[in-house]
């Protein structure tokens, strides 16, 4: 019990854990989306996207966490402008974004002759280092992120099954997205340094993807997502203490992992109901 219990007596793994435990209810809310509509190379180019904003703030001792929110908004606005393009498909101006804006992120860095900007930390971020008002602007960004999908749900809804039903609807399928852009890069500037943007695809999108086989709605996937994000924190961070693993990536491959468990089980309970007999025929009495 003591081997359970021993690491979370320490203050910075229990902030690391409260973190890890508000990171995974964001990601939840903004990574089912992602996984319902397919849109985990955004997701991916937007958290590389980050690298510009940093590398700026860094350079001239700003805040690390205004300049990823400046880069977030540059994202989404490139994302959304070039969707309108129609002779340029999808896939393709996000590919520009994502190459263009980590070109200019990996210049800014090497100008640096100091070479101030910690891109490790940026790249695995450090879980462990989480402060008290760390935890604050989590707690304000989940509240956002909250008050955005429930305003943005039906939406949302209609957008992921079919867009032009909610023209039809009068959803204004284009504004939807562009907020559910601003939703996911919420998501990933309050996780990357705290995961890092190599490893915040792992809580965006891995606890999701494993919830949709068990549950029956979109609210029931984000809540599901949430739990087993969660649990994915405490374990990696139980692991990262006992086997002096880094924490940040130890969480999201323990929620890669969970996800690949969840799919094995959910195969396996569909075939096993696949190859259960038929119930036989009730005797009818005349």
């Amino acid at each position: 019990m003591e081997w359970l219990t021993a690491p979370f007596e320490v203050t910075f793994v229990q902030r690391a854990l409260w973190a890890g435990i508000l990171v995974s209810a964001i990601c939840a809310l903004a990574g089912t989306w992602v996984v319902l509509r397919g849109m985990a190379f955004l997701g991916d180019a937007m958290s590389h996207g980050l690298l510009p904003g940093v590398a700026l703030a860094a350079l001239f001792g700003g805040n690390l966490m205004v300049g990823a929110v400046a880069s977030a908004a540059v994202m989404t606005a490139g994302v959304t402008a070039l969707g309108r393009t129609p002779r340029l498909s999808q896939d393709t101006g996000i590919g520009l974004l994502f190459v263009g804006m980590l070109s200019l992120g990996v210049i800014i860095v090497s100008r640096s002759q100091s070479f101030a900007v910690d891109l490790t930390g940026f790249l695995f971020g450090d879980v462990l280092a989480v402060r008290q008002q760390d935890l604050l602007l989590l707690a304000a960004a989940l509240f956002a992120a909250l008050v955005v999908s429930v305003l943005g749900h039906r939406a949302f809804m209609a957008l992921a099954f079919d867009s032009r039903k909610a023209q039809t609807l009068g959803l204004r399928p284009r504004l939807a997205h562009a907020v559910l852009l601003g939703l996911l890069g919420l998501a990933i500037v309050a996780s990357f340094h705290i995961v890092g943007t190599l490893l915040v695809l792992g809580l965006l999108i891995a606890p999701p993807a494993a919830a949709l086989p068990w549950a029956r709605s979109v609210r029931g996937v984000m809540a599901l997502a949430a739990l087993l994000g969660a649990a994915a924190t405490f374990g990696g961070l139980l692991l990262s203490w006992h086997l002096g693993t880094a924490a940040g990536a130890t969480v999201s491959a323990l929620a890669v992992s969970l996800f690949f468990l969840s799919h094995v089980v959910s195969g396996l309970r569909h075939r096993r109901a696949r190859l259960a007999p038929a119930p036989a025929p009730a005797l009818e009495i005349n």
